[in-house]
This record gives C-alpha cells, sequence and structure tokens, in this order.
C-alpha cells in the first residue's frame, strides 16, 4: 500500500517468516551455527526455542534452503495430535502411502523409507514446530523414532522448534530419557537495542530503501522498549509506523507519531498482557535490586504522608540506613531521587515530635 511512496520493492515489514529478511543477530548466529552442525553430523536430537515471533521458524527456513540438496524434509505444524495422527503426518510428508495403514504398518513403511534414504546419501529430517503443544506421551513416541539407526548412524534427525514452555515439558523426571538424547540445545534471545536499530535498517535496505524513512534515536529507543527486540513485534510496530507516516505524507520519523501508533495498538495490554514494561519498572542501567529500593521507599513515605503519627523513630533510622546503603547508585540518579530525600527529609522534624 504504502511502497510506492516510500520507493520500496516490497513491504519491509512483512510477518511472513521470509529468509531473505533474516537478521543475524548474535543469537541468531549461534542458533543457526549449532543447527548447520546438528544436520552435518546427523544428531539425532535438535531442541530450538525462542519467544513467540523470536525467528524460530525463519531460521529454520534458512536451514532448508541452505541444507536442500540432500536433505529430505518432514515438517510437523500442527502439534495438537495423537499418536497414530504423528506417524501419519510424517509419513505423508515424505511422500509415503498413509491410507488404510495402521500404524505399526506405517513405522515400517518409514523405517523401509529412510533406510532407503540413508543408503542414497541423503538426510532425512524431521521438523516438529510448535512442539511446546506436545504431551509428554506424544514427545515419547517421538524418543522413540530416533531408535531407527544403523549401526553408525542415526537414520532420522528430528528438531523441536517450540516456545519457552517446551523446555518446562521436557525438564519432567518422565522425559530424561528424550532430554539425554538431545545432543544439540540452544535458545533464540530477543534482540538488544543496538540489534533492534540494526535490524530495522536491515530489513528497510532488503525492501530497497534503506533511508526511505528517517529514524531518530529516541524512536528507535521507544520501538525497542515496546517490542522488547521481538522481531514480530518490531515488525508490528513497524509497519504501522510506515502507514502512518504514508497518511500524513512524511518520512520523517518523529517521536508523537511513534508514541500515537504504540497508543493505538494498546501495546502493554494486547502484546504483553498487561504487564508495564521492563524499563519503566526500572530505568535504563539501575540494577533490579535497586529500583526494588527506590519503589519501597516511595511506597513506604507516601504511607508516612497519610499517617504522620506512625513515623517513630524507629523507622526513620530504617529509612535513613536504607537511603545510606544506596547513596552510591543514588548519585547517578539524582533527578530521580531527588524528590524522594526532600519528602524524606520533610518528615525530620517528626522524629523531635515524636
Amino acid at each position: 500500500m504504502y511502497e510506492s511512496f516510500f520507493n520500496l520493492t516490497r513491504k519491509p515489514f512483512d510477518l511472513l517468516p521470509d529468509p531473505d529478511f533474516l537478521f543475524m543477530s548474535r543469537s541468531h548466529k549461534k542458533a543457526l551455527s549449532y543447527l548447520d552442525y546438528g544436520i552435518r553430523e546427523r544428531a539425532g536430537f535438535i531442541l530450538l526455542s525462542g519467544e513467540v515471533g523470536s525467528g524460530k521458524t525463519t531460521i529454520i527456513r534458512n536451514l532448508i534452503k541452505k541444507h536442500l540438496g540432500n536433505v529430505v524434509l518432514s515438517k510437523i505444524f500442527n502439534t495438537r495430535i495423537n499418536s497414530e495422527q504423528l506417524i501419519a503426518m510424517i509419513n505423508d510428508d515424505f511422500g509415503l502411502p498413509v491410507q488404510d495403514k495402521n500404524k505399526i504398518t506405517m513405522l515400517r513403511d518409514l523405517n523401509t523409507f529412510l533406510i532407503e534414504q540413508y543408503m542414497k546419501g541423503n538426510r532425512p529430517v524431521l521438523i516438529i514446530d510448535e512442539a511446546q503443544n506436545l504431551s509428554q506421551d506424544i514427545l515419547e513416541e517421538i524418543r522413540m523414532l530416533s531408535n531407527l539407526e544403523t549401526d553408525s548412524a542415526k537414520l532420522l534427525q528430528i528438531i523441536l522448534v517450540g516456545q519457552p514452555e517446551l523446555r518446562k515439558t521436557l525438564a519432567s523426571p518422565e522425559l530424561i530419557q528424550l532430554r539425554q538424547r538431545i545432543s544439540i540445545n540452544c535458545h533464540i534471545q530477543p534482540l538488544t537495542q543496538l540489534e533492534t536499530e540494526l535490524y530495522i535498517m536491515h530489513r528497510m535496505e532488503k525492501a530497497g530503501g534503506r533511508n526511505a524513512v528517517s529514524f531518530s534515536p529516541e524512536t528507535m529507543t521507544i520501538i525497542y522498549t515496546y517490542s522488547r527486540g521481538i522481531p514480530r513485534l518490531i515488525n508490528i510496530i513497524c509497519d504501522f509506523i510506515l502507514l502512518a507516516a504514508f497518511a500524513e505524507e512524511t518520512t520523517i520519523i518523529d517521536v508523537a507519531l511513534v508514541k500515537d501508533i504504540i497508543g493505538d495498538l494498546d501495546f502493554d495490554n494486547h502484546f504483553w498482557g498487561g504487564e508495564t514494561t521492563p524499563e519503566r519498572a526500572a530505568p535504563s542501567g539501575e540494577t533490579p535490586g535497586f529500583a526494588s529500593a527506590l519503589s519501597n521507599i516511595n511506597e513506604r513515605l507516601d504511607t508516612m504522608g497519610k499517617d504522620s503519627e506512625i513515623f517513630n523513630q524507629k523507622m526513620f533510622e530504617e529509612m535513613t540506613a536504607k537511603i545510606a546503603s544506596l547513596e552510591q547508585s543514588l548519585k547517578s540518579h539524582q533527578e530521580k531521587t531527588g524528590s524522594i530525600l526532600q519528602r524524606l527529609h520533610k518528615y525530620i522534624p517528626l522524629m523531635g515530635n515524636g
């Protein structure tokens, strides 16, 4: 819709997992290297995890594209299934007939197929996406598939791709045998703020116009803040930003425009379930403990303001001790904490009256 206005060849922030747009952050590079190694070395089980929208599917598609020469793939995306449906879907994706066949027959067919592929020098790979939805029983069935092997190599490589909940499921005592068979294990971390900025520029460049619009440093910070470095959320924000800029016929992305987009999307509630964005909970550079201490002091001062009679010598000494222990950190945040100290000193005369 807005591509021609910005002289772009395609949408830079489409939500489709296009390998051509893959941005190699440090975490993505590590994951792709692990996966590449796992396939080359015929590792039995590979685990790839990451938050929703972190780029797991894009990495998998990049991997498929890279190894398409000798890799024979079966891809499972529907994971709310029983064990017989699982085998049927695997065989069907490998091109094996499944109609009117029971589970035992399908397993025999799969084993024969895998041996044939091994003899041809091919690498059969099973990719199970959204694996966090699999029950423990189905995961155990998948483990049994890894028993299909020759004396020297696994006949089937299995890549489990899922959200962090998958790791919690795999931590179950009942799945210890499966955990022990996972030889490649990687987790995709969110982008850092610098990587977020590079990611946005990378996608603009891939779409044909790195400098089609101008993002100020402040706008980049806001985008990172609300997306928390999740690529899919960065795409959502930036797509709406370009749409709004197109509507206003401008190529300058300013803070007001970005804040309007964030407000319209109701980002915290819609995408984070009402959770406060991290930087609002703890300003940049503060440790969680320091932010918590400041919050506690603020809350207790508010309580004292409502009922000064409870402000006694013991509480004053306690508060003074806390502030003293935070003195070094507070120096770098004088503007933030100055008001707290002023409010505290306002109540010092009350000590003498108590």
